[in-house]
């Protein structure tokens, strides 16, 4: 599957289907929980592919909130830096999972700007063991990182780092609805 990237002010906005311990970008962005020292799914992966020292940092950190975000180093990846994102467990929809999504992405977004980061690699958070719908989440991801490039204006580039194709097309669908056709 192929995506044009789209540009949206300073900023180009990817889909790619990859594995995200793999990028070369400033930050990746960890599906957490709320404890911060690993699990299954893309929290496990970045932890084994980053090594024991994430979560001794991690630890430091003594966990974070449902919808919040913190920070460390990326150590054994390419990454520079794990931005740790708790997002919700899906629950039908009425206990606020779509506003503690986008609060994840906003929080992830605010981050890479208060640290200067120039790229960020975004999963499809919470799309996991944490159920929640993909086509709601995709939706909730690209509109809430468009409107926070406000909040991060060094970013040049932003990756939606997808697990699968279908996760892909949901994810290139939802920029094209918030960002218009390709020129």
């Amino acid at each position: 599957m192929t995506v044009p990237t789209r540009r949206i002010g300073g900023a180009e906005l990817d889909v790619i289907v990859a594995d995200i311990t793999t990028l070369g970008v400033d930050a990746i962005v960890n599906a957490a929980n709320t404890s911060l020292l690993g699990g299954g799914g893309v929290d496990g992966a970045i932890h084994r592919a980053a090594g024991p020292d994430l979560v001794a940092e991690c630890r430091m950190l003594h966990g974070c909130k449902t919808g919040d975000a913190k920070i460390t180093k990326g150590y054994r990846l390419k990454a520079a830096h794990v931005i740790h994102a708790v997002g919700p467990v899906w629950n039908g929809g009425t206990r606020g999972e779509d506003d503690l999504l986008a609060s994840c992405y906003r929080r992830s977004m605010e981050l890479c700007g208060k640290h200067g980061l120039t790229s960020v690699a975004f999963p499809a958070i919470s799309t996991g063991i944490f159920r929640f719908p993909a086509d709601r989440a995709a939706d909730i991801a690209v509109r809430t990182t468009i409107e926070g490039l406000s909040a991060a204006p060094s970013l040049a580039r932003v990756v939606f780092c997808c697990f699968s194709e279908p996760s892909a097309r949901l994810h290139a669908e939802a920029i094209e609805q918030h960002s218009g056709p390709c020129a």
